[in-house]
């Protein structure tokens, strides 16, 4: 697929994925989620890649929201089909990935364009980030997961005052509260987001990938998340993996994992 709307490059086992609408402010319209949507599928399957960086073009935004004006006539049905499509092909692909997807907000994450960060395992954001779900202001709410995942983050009382004032935080603040990691310099945003997956990339792949699902499951209605993290416990014995990071532990030397 030939991107029209996103950058994307794999370099040392990361790949990397720049939302280039830099003129929108890289708000989100149906081409870019659908060129997303392949690209995550892509780093999904692809052995080489270990992890995965997301960010915006330019200095203003990460993603400032979707693209009003592609569904400002919509009704009901309409809706709920966009809703529906967006966050089973792009959001859920994003949060279920078993590669780590680290979040780079490099300016204004906003509606649609937080609901992409939450998605994603870890967020690091720039010291200038503005961070809200502005939905209610249009007359909407949310759309792609962003009333689950922000209570899921930082608790019903806070979500709920966010999305309800439509207020907008500053980077300082989603520190404060878990919305992100790390806070940085602008210019330090990249290198920091690098330095968390080069750290990730050295550990073992399908134990990486068994505990991005594990913890998942923690949130999912209908699985039992200690069941899951049994199964997955039990799964990592039979890898070559575990023989190798058992094996360089006892002999006391770093081990080289294969994802096997």
């Amino acid at each position: 697929m030939a991107y029209q709307n996103i950058l994307s490059e794999v370099r040392e086992q990361i790949l990397y994925i720049t939302i280039n609408r830099e003129q929108k402010l890289n708000a989100l319209n149906k081409a870019t989620l659908a060129e997303l949507s392949d690209v995550i599928s892509f780093g999904t399957m692809q052995d080489q890649v270990r992890g995965i960086l997301l960010t915006g073009a330019g200095g203003k935004a990460f993603v400032a929201g979707a693209d009003i004006s592609e569904f400002s006539g919509y009704d009901a049905e309409q809706g709920e089909a966009l809703a529906r499509t967006g966050q089973e092909k792009v959001f859920n692909a994003i949060e279920n990935c078993p590669k780590p997807i680290v979040a780079a907000i490099n300016g204004f994450a906003l509606g649609g364009g937080l609901e992409l960060a939450l998605a994603c395992h870890i967020r690091v954001a720039s010291a200038n980030a503005k961070l809200g779900l502005p939905e209610v202001s249009l007359g909407l709410i949310p759309g792609y997961g962003g009333t689950q995942r922000l209570t899921q983050v930082v608790g019903r009382g806070k979500a709920i005052e966010m999305i309800a004032t439509a207020d907008m935080i500053s980077a300082d603040e989603a520190k404060e509260i878990g919305l992100v990691n790390y806070v940085v310099p602008q210019t330090d945003l990249i290198t920091k987001a690098e330095e968390i997956l080069n750290k990730i990339k050295q550990r073992a792949p399908l134990a990486i990938a068994a505990a991005i699902k594990s913890v998942n499951s923690t949130f999912a209605y209908d699985v039992n998340g200690f069941e899951t993290e049994i199964k997955e416990f039990g799964k990592c014995f039979n890898t070559e993996d575990f023989k190798e990071g058992t094996t360089a532990f006892l002999e006391k030397r770093k081990p080289t994992f294969s994802g096997k």
